[in-house]
């Protein structure tokens, strides 16, 4: 049921789209059928799965950077308080600022010639704070009497990281990385939109490209393309929780 629903409902809403487009004869140019989507993903299979591993290779970087950046960095705040306060309020600034007013500064300082470089840049700002918050809290969140056993037992700091804090706050980090896995997606879009400046080749800027020509059907399947990758990103996260939580955690009992 969990697979048949949402299949069944998604066949509906095609079937619906279809009949509706046709029903209200409303212009290709403005809403296209999904069998002229189908179409133009057909025709332009190819340039559509070479953009696709563009925006793929973005968001991939970008997401292993966040992912090691943000988990490094949590352990760095829960290992020194002053560290923490000296950085905090940066990394704030950092997350709160809008990644679209930054983008084009960014593309500057990075240099036009190394355009996939800002892109990835962009993309994980958008990725790095969910992993970041979510491992802070899972390391802080482990109980205190664990910390005890540990300290008795003669544990040095990096025994007790290694063989308690990171297992503990293992479904906090698996969180937080499902969570930018979607944002580095979000991100490597945004970052094509913004900084692309028509030297991109991923499926924003396909996007772009094909509504500048008012080529809709192209557009939406270059759009459906980002979706099911979303999709794609979304379960494979979900698959690495239920095998690495599954026989412990009280979420999957």
């Amino acid at each position: 049921m969990r697979f048949t629903l949402p299949l069944l409902v998604g066949f509906a809403l095609i079937g619906f789209w279809e009949w509706i487009v046709g029903f209200l004869a409303i212009p290709i140019f403005v809403l296209p059928p999904p069998s002229e989507i189908a179409h133009a993903l057909i025709e332009n299979f190819a340039s559509l799965m070479a953009s696709l591993f563009v925006t793929l290779s973005v968001t991939g970087f970008a997401y292993f950077w966040a992912l090691i950046g943000g988990v490094a960095l949590a352990i760095l705040f829960t290992r020194s308080r002053f560290i923490e306060l000296s950085l905090a309020p940066y990394v704030v600034t950092l997350q709160v600022t809008p990644v679209v007013a930054i983008a084009p500064l960014i593309l500057i300082w990075v240099g036009f010639e190394n355009t996939n470089r800002a892109m990835i840049i962009i993309a994980w700002i958008v990725a790095f704070f969910p992993i970041l918050t979510n491992t802070l809290q899972g390391i802080r969140s482990v109980d205190n009497g664990l910390h005890q056993i540990m300290q008795l037992s003669g544990a040095k700091w990096w025994q007790t990281l290694i063989y308690l804090e990171l297992p503990a706050a293992l479904p906090s980090i698996l969180t937080g990385a499902k969570i930018s896995g979607g944002l580095a997606l979000i991100g490597a879009v945004v970052a094509e939109f913004v900084a692309g400046s028509g030297t991109s080749t991923g499926l924003a800027w396909r996007i772009i490209e094909a509504g500048n020509r008012l080529e809709i059907a192209t557009m939406f399947a270059a759009l459906t393309l980002l979706s099911l990758l979303g999709i794609v990103i979304y379960y494979a996260h979900s698959l690495v929780e239920w095998i690495l939580l599954r026989r412990w955690h009280e979420s999957f009992n």
